[in-house]
């Protein structure tokens, strides 16, 4: 066996080895985020929502007095048509 094949290729294989090791670079990468305008339509509603009260106080008010006043006035046929689109329209 020759010495100098075995030195040629021990030489080859150091070779490579820091060949792979100059090959590595650095990345640098960054998040990005961003809202697209529908995005941010939904968010400025979203906000207009939360900053409105759920119950329209003066309307409940109202409501109250002609109850309690005895001056409320139901439309039998208003609610008759309500009650049957909602009992029916529930079952479809």
């Amino acid at each position: 066996m020759r010495i100098e094949a075995y030195s040629k290729v021990q030489q080859l294989y150091q070779t490579n080895k820091t060949t792979k090791s100059d090959k590595i670079t650095k990345h640098s990468f960054s998040d990005q985020f961003e809202i697209s305008s529908t995005g941010k339509d939904l968010q400025t509603a979203k906000q207009a929502m939360a900053s409105t009260p759920d119950i329209r106080e003066s309307k409940i008010a109202q409501l109250k007095n002609a109850i309690q006043g005895g001056t409320y006035q139901v439309n039998e046929e208003n609610f008759a048509a309500k009650l049957y689109e909602r009992y029916y329209g529930e079952m479809r």
